[in-house]
């Protein structure tokens, strides 16, 4: 019987396994190695890791946890189900059964990009969708920002990508701009260029990239954002009957406590726009929470046998 299992390795799963393990807690973190922003050659915006590769704050994360004993498991998770003594069980997909006594869901979400030829050969590289991760090394550069399903944020970026470079083009592509809209843009100097985009591609050896349209236009850029639709991978959660909020987002207390007791959930399984440090700190105060939570419990068993002594 393991105090916590927690699924995911990503900031908020090592982050909540570290604080658990240094608090003595015997917990295992199961993780099957698809970190989201593993494409992206560097990350940026963690303190004292600025620059660090994603590879790189995972293994240093990983090997904090297993210092303080932490146990580590590689393998991906079918099932979490209650048992009937209270506990979880965790169900692993090479048929290993972990018990444990609370579970943390931190497996975060997935970029669903928009179907454009060459958006996801070239996703993470120079196809990217966050300023604030990766705006800095383009700025004062040609950018383009294109335009697909998920248009509140495409809308946004086309504005906030403004920050770091004079040179803006938003190529709507599928999004009907309002007249308002449009005239906002042109005012605080985005370009606006109308029709559909068919591909993105390396036209120069210096990686520069070309944004065709379908009537032939080409337009050389340095970096190109897009906006994914963010998908959360929380059928774990689901499944355990944790329920969403009314933006269909699995909904959490502010320690990361679901509706089911004896589970938490933290980092983009609950928050699309949470970055690195942010899902550390929630990974942080969940963890946190799950210990209280079974100090509790440890108190209560022992007071139930010191009565029955």
């Amino acid at each position: 019987m393991r105090d916590a299992v927690i699924v995911g390795g990503g900031a908020a799963g090592l982050s909540a396994a570290l604080l658990l393990a240094r608090a003595r807690r015997k917990v295992t973190l199961i993780d099957e190695g698809r970190q989201r922003n593993a494409p992206s050659a560097h990350s940026h915006g963690l303190l004292t890791r600025d620059g660090f590769s994603p590879a790189d704050i995972v293994n240093v994360g990983a090997t904090d946890v297993a210092r303080y004993g932490g146990e580590i498991v590689y393998a991906g998770v079918d099932s979490i189900s209650s048992a009937s003594d209270g506990a979880f069980e965790v169900e692993l997909n090479d048929e290993r059964v972990i018990r444990a006594r609370a579970v943390l869901v931190a497996t975060g979400l997935t970029d669903v990009l928009p179907e454009l030829q060459g958006v996801s050969e070239r996703w993470g590289v120079d196809v990217i969708h966050c300023p604030y991760c990766h705006g800095f090394e383009v700025s004062d550069q040609p950018i383009a920002v294109v335009g697909g399903d998920n248009r509140p944020f495409t809308l946004h970026q086309a504005s906030l990508i403004r920050l770091w470079s004079d040179d803006v083009i938003f190529f709507p592509n599928t999004i009907e701009l309002t007249p308002d809209e449009a005239a906002s843009l042109n005012a605080w100097g985005v370009k606006v260029e109308l029709g559909k985009v068919s591909q993105i591609a390396p036209c120069a050896p210096d990686g520069v990239l070309a944004v065709t349209m379908e009537d032939g236009r080409s337009f050389s850029r340095q970096a190109v954002f897009v906006g994914p639709k963010f998908v959360p991978n929380d059928k774990l959660l689901r499944a355990l009957g944790c329920t969403p909020d009314a933006t269909d987002w699995v909904e959490v207390d502010s320690e990361g406590r679901t509706a089911i007791d004896g589970v938490w959930a933290a980092g983009n399984v609950i928050s699309s726009p949470a970055q690195i440090v942010n899902a550390a700190s929630q990974g942080a105060t969940a963890a946190i929470s799950i210990n209280h939570y079974l100090l509790a419990r440890d108190i209560q068993a022992a007071s139930s046998r010191a009565n029955n002594a």
